[in-house]
């Protein structure tokens, strides 16, 4: 037969030779009599005396307590209790001293309780308590004439009481409160939408020096008074007006709800903080949150045993051991997945956002905004650095639906790549239809470089144009030449005036009534044909001019629809700082135009990342969009008012030809062809310290010369 087994045999059995321990009561009882043995013969004495004058000893504590009332009984109790707190040498000294002056303020408080119930006094045995008391007179002013303000008074001084008795557990459930309001005031996330604001005229003003590179302003003030338009710039009436209402706002909480609940999932802590709805794409700020590492540990007592529950198991608590940030690379590691959930093509994570202290998720939105070139241009932001500089640039709008501007004067070069169908026309277009309508004819020149005949040749007879739009390849190093040469030619100016930039110059020619310098802007729409063409000579040109063509005032504007190595070259890459890039193929491509990845997940269709040359980082916006009716009305109102301008040399310029380019260092190489009778690529670039194009291509005029020879 099984045995019973009671709750009496589940008790822990005390090992032998061991006394069973006091109880913590009876413990300190007995360690107050062995500490202070004067108390038994302080109240054998009393009791003596007591018996043999106990009317003289009771007409003594009649007077006192008949001056002092309630205090002295009240505060001797309250002493007693402090000082046996006092005598309780296992607790630390600290909570001790705490423990005593938490006993004198309980009894100081119960004192001034008596003294306002019974302000008067009260008789008891004979005795006048409460006369003069200080609890009296405490009383009554605490208590006044309402009894419920005296008790919440009274309230307050159990509160000291209590704080003094357990300070950390009181700070910790003060802050635990005042996390939980703050968690619950932070629950509905800010979401932002950002409206187009009201068209302001543009402002025309005298040039003066370049302002950065990029400026973004938030909060402008905009003059209620309109600008008058100058009669010698086209209207900006020629240009179509943004569309007020045709911004469209999602359902961002929806979103949101998702991002968390996606994060969660893969546990990351991390919550939606900011919500910036742009043209094309909206950004969720995410802010990191923490991760927690925790371990189990045993409740002990005093003693150091382990603490047990009713059913005989060890009571546990789990105890926070440290409590770290998420880091960022695990946000940035679920970007598929955050794809998958947002049901979206792709997204694009950029940690941080420069300025802000979150990592920023761009979701594409469902029906994206078309940004107008007059919707940018009419903004304070442009109006101001057009104000500053006469090639202030309207790039578009971030994905908060800020406008950025740019000035080219500070690039001072401009890089643009992307695929075909990605926008990079009509960025072309924009930037000339941006100088086409601020300047005139003597403030800026340009330079149209168009090998595929279709994008800028709509901007023949323009009287900015220095030439009619070039289309022809092999004129182009002609060009570059001669751009190269005027760059020396104004370099000599400057020289006999004694200034250093255009501004100067141009400031000295308007004190002594000479006709000023104006800006030039060559544009060349496809790189990649001249490089196949002349790919030596082209960067050597190139590079010449982004290197020292900035203080005359020449600047450059290339752009490609294939940036690999071999068309953007490391050295073109050094000289231009500032790039744009649309979409492109691969990450490969979005490396070589920007040193980063990010451009191959760009929606296209004018969605672009702009690297600033003083940025770390590329800036995501939607470009501006400039229709062929605009364009049209914009180039006929300069044919009408104005006749072309062109300059004779670049007209008569002849195409380029690689038989009829002879390099300087053939005749080196016919001398090491006579002197070894036999040469080839890798000798003459040892002997004449060159690279392997060069090298090839003089032997192959080598090889040629030889067959005129022979055939002679």
């Amino acid at each position: 037969m099984a045995a019973v087994r009671t709750r009496a045999h589940l008790r822990k059995r005390r090992p032998a030779g061991r006394k069973p321990e006091r109880r913590p009561a009876l413990a300190r009882t007995a360690a107050f009599i062995d500490r202070l043995p004067w108390v038994l013969g302080a109240a054998v004495l009393a009791a003596g005396a007591l018996w043999f004058s106990r009317e003289l000893i009771f007409s003594a504590v009649s007077w006192g307590l008949a001056q002092v009332g309630f205090v002295p009984p009240v505060l001797l109790a309250g002493g007693a209790l402090a000082y046996w707190r006092l005598a309780d040498r296992d607790l630390p000294r600290v909570v001790r001293f705490r423990q005593a002056l938490a006993a004198e303020v309980f009894a100081l408080g119960f004192a001034v309780l008596l003294g306002g119930v019974y302000p008067a006094g009260v008789r008891l045995a004979g005795v006048d308590f409460g006369r003069v008391s200080l609890g009296g007179h405490l009383g009554a002013a605490l208590f006044g004439p309402n009894v419920f303000v005296g008790v919440m008074r009274l309230g307050l001084l159990a509160g000291f009481g209590v704080v003094l008795l357990h300070p950390r557990a009181t700070f910790r459930t003060g802050r635990t409160l005042v996390r939980a309001g703050v968690r619950a005031a932070r629950q509905a996330p800010r979401v932002l939408v950002r409206r187009p604001r009201p068209a302001v005229p543009a402002v025309a003003a005298p040039p003066i020096d370049p302002t950065p590179v990029i400026e973004r302003v938030r909060t402008a003030v905009v003059s209620a008074a309109p600008a008058k338009p100058n009669p010698a710039l086209p209207p900006i009436d020629l240009l179509e007006p943004g569309r007020e209402g045709e911004t469209v706002t999602m359902d961002n909480r929806q979103r949101v709800r998702l991002i968390e609940e996606k994060l969660a999932e893969y546990g990351v802590d991390a919550r939606v903080v900011e919500v910036n709805q742009g043209p094309t794409v909206t950004q969720f700020g995410i802010e990191p949150g923490w991760e927690v590492k925790t371990r189990i540990v045993k409740e002990r007592d005093a003693q150091g045993r382990i603490k047990y529950d009713k059913d005989g198991n060890p009571k546990i608590r789990i105890e926070e051991v440290s409590r770290t940030r998420v880091k960022v690379r695990r946000i940035k590691q679920l970007e598929e997945d955050l794809a998958v959930a947002l049901a979206v093509p792709s997204v694009r994570i950029e940690a941080p956002v420069p300025g802000k202290p979150y990592i920023g998720i761009e979701v594409p939105n469902v029906n994206t905004t078309l940004v107008t070139l007059r919707q940018v241009v009419e903004t304070p932001q442009f109006r101001r650095l057009a104000a500053k500089s006469r090639l202030a640039l309207a790039l578009g709008q971030d994905v908060a639906g800020e406008p950025i501007v740019a000035d080219l004067a500070a690039m001072p070069h401009l890089l643009i790549a992307g695929a075909t169908g990605s926008g990079k026309s009509v960025c072309l277009n924009s930037i000339v239809c941006c100088l086409l309508l601020h300047n005139t004819p003597e403030q800026v020149r340009l330079i149209l470089v168009d090998p595929k005949r279709v994008e800028l040749v709509q901007y023949n007879d323009v009287p900015h144009l220095l030439a009619p739009v070039v289309v022809d390849v092999d004129k182009v190093i002609g060009v570059l030449k001669w751009v190269t040469g005027e760059m020396d030619n104004r370099y000599r100016r400057f020289a006999e005036v004694g200034v250093r930039n255009i501004t100067a110059y141009n400031a000295w020619a308007a004190r002594e009534k000479q006709p000023a310098l104006p800006y030039i802007v060559l544009i060349i729409d496809e790189l990649a044909d001249l490089m196949m063409l002349a790919p030596d000579e082209t960067e050597k040109l190139l590079c010449r001019l982004a290197q020292l063509a900035r203080a005359t005032g020449i600047h450059l504007v290339l752009a490609t629809q294939r940036p690999s190595v071999d068309v953007v070259t490391g050295l073109i890459k050094a000289n231009f700082p500032s790039r744009i890039s649309f979409a492109v193929s691969s990450q490969v491509d979005s490396r070589t135009i920007l040193d980063t990845v990010g451009a191959e997940k760009l929606l296209g269709r004018g969605d672009m990342l702009f690297l600033p040359g003083d940025a770390p980082k590329p800036i995501r916006l939607q470009g501006c969009f400039v229709s062929d009716a605009e364009i049209e009305r914009l180039v006929n109102w300069w044919r009408a008012n104005r006749p072309p301008q062109y300059v004779e040399d670049l007209i008569n310029i002849k195409g380029w030809s690689e038989d009829e380019q002879e390099d300087e260092l053939l005749d080196e190489a016919r001398a090491l062809l006579r002197q070894h009778g036999r040469v080839s690529v890798s000798f003459l670039q040892r002997k004449l310290r060159i690279g392997y194009n060069r090298a090839a291509r003089l032997l192959e005029q080598l090889g040629e010369e030889e067959d005129e020879d022979s055939e002679g």
